[in-house]
């Protein structure tokens, strides 16, 4: 019988095994086509970029085109290096400011909800709510920042309006401080006469690293890839956001494959230059991305309590 029990036990094992395994090569099988799908639309806009005007209305889009062609490169850099290199460091210095900021009164206004002790509680989260549901609209939003808080033409245009503070961040961070924070801990600190700004810096903010990277980078790209700031609150060509400048720079060439002869227009990269122009302005997150992936992939705090 015991030895009946140990085939029987290993035959299960054997089973379970190559279950596993066929599970983990259909697994990996999936995530290698979702990889694929995510990464291959980059490498055609890279490719695209590169790709001869001519080339590209005759075959189309490709990834091994017939020729290659580094014009629409030269056309952007060499007609505009200096207004690229401008909009560049206001875009750097835009994303900087307004994540840093954001992450600043996100968390300290998420805190406070996340309490069950904080009698305003629920009346300060329906606001919060009530934001996310619905909004006054684009005229008076724009009356209100360019009349009430003159926000026209300078910096803060750019970093106050829409993307500094978001309700669904506040609820995110809400209910993370409110699973991965122990009500034990806040009372063991307050025991040990801890005040609340103490343990908000020690003991919260420490905690809630890996949400606040997520917070922070969706802030960041948001404020990287924003242009209606720029198109509703700037007019000043020297207070162009990269996002903004690369609009009107298609905007333009679209106006002048319109108005010129056709020997003109065969010379303006419209169809490459779009792909350069996202290239661009996609490139900075793509390289910056895997130092915050570590933060995503990290899904527990660093601390717990047992009881």
């Amino acid at each position: 019988m015991r030895k009946e029990n140990e085939k029987n036990e290993l035959r299960s094992s054997a089973v379970l095994g190559s279950g596993e395994k066929i599970f983990q090569a259909v697994a990996v099988v999936i995530l290698t086509i979702l990889s694929l799908a995510a990464i291959l639309p980059f490498v055609l806009l890279i490719v695209s970029s590169f790709t001869d005007e001519a080339s590209l209305f005759v075959n189309g889009y490709s990834f091994f085109p017939q020729k290659w062609s580094t014009f629409a490169y030269e056309y952007l850099f060499v007609t505009n290096l200096e207004s690229i290199l401008h909009s560049y460091g206001i875009t750097i210095f835009v994303t900087a400011v307004g994540t840093v900021v954001s992450l600043i009164i996100s968390p300290m206004l998420a805190y406070p909800l996340s309490r069950r002790d904080y009698a305003r509680g629920k009346k300060v989260t329906f606001y919060v709510i009530f934001t996310m549901l619905f909004n006054g609209g684009l005229v008076p939003s724009y009356m209100m920042w360019t009349q009430v808080f003159n926000m026209r033409n300078n910096i803060a245009a750019l970093i106050l309006p829409t993307l500094l503070l978001n309700g669904f961040n506040i609820i995110l961070l809400v209910n993370n401080f409110r699973n991965n924070i122990h009500p034990a801990l806040i009372e063991a600190a307050k025991i040990d006469g801890a005040g609340e700004f103490y343990i908000y810096c020690k003991i919260v903010l420490p905690l809630s690293l890996p949400i606040q990277a997520t917070i922070g980078l969706m802030t960041g790209i948001g404020y990287w890839n924003d242009w209606t700031n720029g198109l509703y609150y700037i007019t000043d060509a020297d207070k162009y956001s990269l996002q903004q400048l690369l609009n009107t720079i298609m905007t333009n060439i679209q106006a002048l494959s319109q108005m010129t002869t056709v020997t003109v227009t065969e010379k303006m990269p419209s169809a490459s230059i779009r792909m350069a122009m996202a290239v661009i302005g996609v490139f900075p997150i793509l390289a910056l991305y895997p130092f915050f992936q570590k933060y995503f992939v990290k899904g527990i705090a660093l601390g717990g309590v047992k009881e």
